[in-house]
């Protein structure tokens, strides 16, 4: 086989794909508990979305950054507020080394703070403030500079804040994705925003995951008393075609001068269009997560099983860990027509499409219990 894999393939002949399921080459139909890592929040092959794709593509499918696209500042506008500005980029990894590309020209030589079990990206800057030590390890040196706390650690945050009045930039997620779906301590968030105000540094708030709707808010942040300078955005953002977004305030955008960066395919034409579609969408339902997440968190606590240890989440965005790891969890899964995404072998991420019916929800449910 000539393609060079980096993951491991489900054993399943993809045929097409609908709303939130899959179905295979046989005829059989699967759940998708993950929507394509968090990618398809309105669903799979969304009707709307499609159309707006179709149209563009007949006028265009690409034209470089020497033009802007007719969709770019009607995103911009649903992304944004007043005295913020966005780049568009193709990925959430290419996302997180813009930020950290524009605050190295900010802060030069002073540090960077970053949390364990964080996941930025895997390019070598996103890397340079990834929590895994087992994905950081084999491409030391990174970037210089930055400081590694312990994720909701109190005690050891006060520590280094105590001891580095250098630091001028803090990376941080508000529920960790790939973490586990592990959420912020309050207490943690707000020590870190007293320190960012009181030594000026800046804050980058990794909404690639959490963001657009996830949680229920536009951003999962806006739960906290906290004011990201910089945001990174990918995931759902282009409707399944691949695209990422970085916001940020105008007091940082003013230090980038035209030539510091540049992308040759973002933001395209289909990726612009399709998301103008589902923002617009995810506006509209965005009423709805909070209480479908509830819904879905308390039907999952009615499983009765020993292997549980704990669930836990915010909006669509849930874990279910076990206390032992199992790492025929994707098998079992397929075998009951259920695809789910296990991180470390023991936590199951639920990142379904949010709009999902509450009928839908019941069915996920049914077939965890089956399967724990």
């Amino acid at each position: 086989m000539r393609y060079l894999e980096m993951y491991t393939p489900y054993k399943i002949n993809v045929k097409s794909a609908e709303g939130i399921y899959i179905y295979d080459i046989n005829g059989n139909k699967y759940i998708d508990t993950f929507s394509g890592i968090g990618v398809m929040a309105l669903g799979h092959t969304n009707k709307k979305v499609n159309e707006a794709i179709i149209k563009k593509l007949k006028k265009h499918s690409h034209l470089s950054n020497f033009f802007l696209d007719e969709n770019t500042e009607e995103v911009a506008e649903l992304l944004t507020v007043k005295d913020e500005k966005v780049f568009f980029t193709n990925s959430g990894t290419e996302s997180m080394e813009f930020a950290l590309k524009t605050v190295k020209k900010i802060i030069g030589d002073s540090k960077i703070l970053y949390f364990s079990n964080s996941f930025h990206g895997r390019t070598l800057g996103a890397l340079s403030v990834n929590g895994f030590e087992n994905l950081t390890k084999p491409f030391k040196p990174l970037l210089p500079n930055t400081i590694k706390c312990e994720f909701n650690n109190l005690e050891e945050l006060k520590n280094i804040f105590s001891k580095n009045k250098d630091i001028k930039a803090i990376v941080f997620e508000v529920i960790q994705g790939s973490g586990g779906i592990k959420l912020i301590d309050r207490d943690f968030i707000d020590l870190i925003r007293e320190y960012s105000l009181k030594n000026n540094s800046i804050l980058i708030a990794d909404e690639i995951q959490s963001g657009l709707y996830r949680t229920g808010y536009k951003y999962a942040f806006e739960e906290f008393d906290v004011e990201p300078d910089i945001i990174t955005l990918a995931k759902a953002l282009g409707g399944g075609i691949p695209l990422g977004a970085v916001v940020m305030k105008d007091k940082i955008a003013k230090h980038l001068e035209k030539g510091d960066h540049g992308s040759t395919f973002a933001p395209n034409p289909l990726a612009i269009a399709a998301s103008k579609i589902v923002l617009e969408e995810l506006q509209k339902i965005n009423g709805e997560i909070n209480e479908k997440g509830t819904y879905l968190i308390k039907k999952l606590e009615t499983i009765k099983s020993d292997k549980i240890k704990e669930i836990r989440g915010k909006g669509l965005m849930v874990g279910i860990e076990l206390k032992e790891s199992d790492e025929g969890l994707i098998e079992k899964g397929i075998k009951n027509g259920l695809l789910i995404n296990v991180l470390q072998n023991k936590v199951i991420r639920l990142l379904p499409a949010l709009n999902i019916t509450y009928s839908e929800i019941d069915k996920i449910v049914e077939r965890l219990r089956c399967i724990l």
